[in-house]
C-alpha cells in the first residue's frame, strides 16, 4: 500500500498532458483512468488515485478561468445583493487570482434555515456546472415534505480543506447555527470536514446513494431490494447485524469487498 500514501502519490505532467487531450475528444475521467492504468501495467503502478487525476485536471481548468469571467460573475452576485439585503455571498481566489470556492444564499434560503436546520444534507456529485466543477447544494426538508435549498456552493477540488470552507461559510450566513444531523454520500473528505467543523452533527449516509451503491457493485436486484429494506428499516444496533448477517450469508455476498467494506463502516 505504500505507493498509496499520500505523500507518495503524484500525477505526472505528461499523464496530465494525456489525459487533458483525452478529455478534449470527450473521453470521460474513470476511462481515461483506466486507460492510463493500462498502459502502466496496473493500478499498483500508475502511481495515484482516481480522485488525484480529477483534482489534477480540475487545477487545470482553474488556470483558464479568466479575469473577466470572475468579474462578471461578483457583478452579478453584488446586484443581488442590492436587490435583496439579505443575500449572502462569499468566495476565495487562488494564489494566480483565478476562482477557487464560492457560496451563496439568499434571504429566503437564510430564513427557511432557521425554521428547518435540524438536518441538511450536501450532495458534491454534479458536475455540470461552472467549468466542470463540482457544485454542491445545501438542502433540507420543510414541514411539507418539500426539498428546500439552503445555500448553494461551488468548489474547486473535492478536499477536506475545500469542504471545511464551505462549512465554515455557510455557518457563517447561517448566524452560527449547527445542524444536529448531516446527510452525505459518503465522502471521506466531507466526513473529515464535518468532524472538524460540526464535531456536534450527528454525521448520516443517504440512503438513495448506498442502494444505488449496492446495485452497481453486486449487480443482483433482489440482493438490492433486500438490503434496503434491512437498511431503513427501525432496527436495534444488534437487531441490525444480525440481519446484515443473515442478508450477506443469503446472498453468499460474504467475500465481496463492496460488503465487507460496508460493513466495516456501517459505524461513522
Amino acid at each position: 500500500m505504500t505507493p498509496f500514501m499520500r505523500s507518495n502519490r503524484a500525477v505526472s505532467k505528461a499523464d496530465i498532458d494525456e489525459a487533458t487531450a483525452l478529455k478534449e475528444v470527450s473521453v470521460g475521467t474513470s476511462q481515461v483512468m483506466n486507460y492510463l492504468t493500462q498502459q502502466a501495467g496496473g493500478y499498483h503502478n500508475v502511481g495515484f488515485t482516481h480522485k488525484d487525476l480529477y483534482n489534477a485536471l480540475q487545477r487545470g481548468k482553474a488556470k483558464e478561468i479568466v479575469d473577466g469571467d470572475v468579474n462578471a460573475l461578483i457583478a452579478y452576485f453584488d446586484y443581488k445583493k442590492h436587490d435583496d439585503p439579505g443575500f449572502f455571498v462569499t468566495y476565495s481566489v487562488d494564489e494566480s487570482g483565478a476562482l477557487h470556492n464560492l457560496i451563496w444564499s439568499d434571504s429566503t434560503s437564510r430564513s427557511d434555515y432557521i425554521c428547518f436546520s435540524d438536518v441538511i444534507a450536501f450532495d458534491t456529485t454534479y458536475k455540470d456546472n461552472l467549468n466542470g466543477r463540482p457544485i454542491m447544494p445545501i438542502v433540507g426538508v420543510n414541514h411539507h415534505h418539500n426539498t428546500i435549498v439552503f445555500a448553494t456552493a461551488i468548489i474547486a477540488y473535492e478536499t477536506s480543506q475545500s469542504f471545511e470552507w464551505v462549512l465554515q461559510n455557510f455557518l457563517e450566513a447561517m448566524m452560527k447555527k449547527s445542524p444536529i444531523s448531516v446527510v452525505t454520500y459518503g465522502d471521506r473528505a466531507m466526513q473529515r470536514a464535518i468532524k472538524s467543523v460540526i464535531p456536534s452533527a450527528k454525521h448520516r449516509l443517504c440512503s438513495w446513494h448506498i442502494s444505488c451503491n449496492a446495485q452497481a457493485n453486486i449487480g443482483d436486484p433482489k440482493f438490492t431490494a433486500v438490503f434496503s429494506k434491512c437498511m431503513v428499516s427501525w432496527w436495534t444496533t444488534d437487531e441490525f447485524d444480525i440481519q446484515w448477517h443473515s442478508v450477506v450469508l443469503e446472498f453468499n455476498v460474504e467475500k465481496h469487498p463492496w460488503v465487507i467494506e460496508k460493513g466495516n463502516t456501517r459505524h461513522l
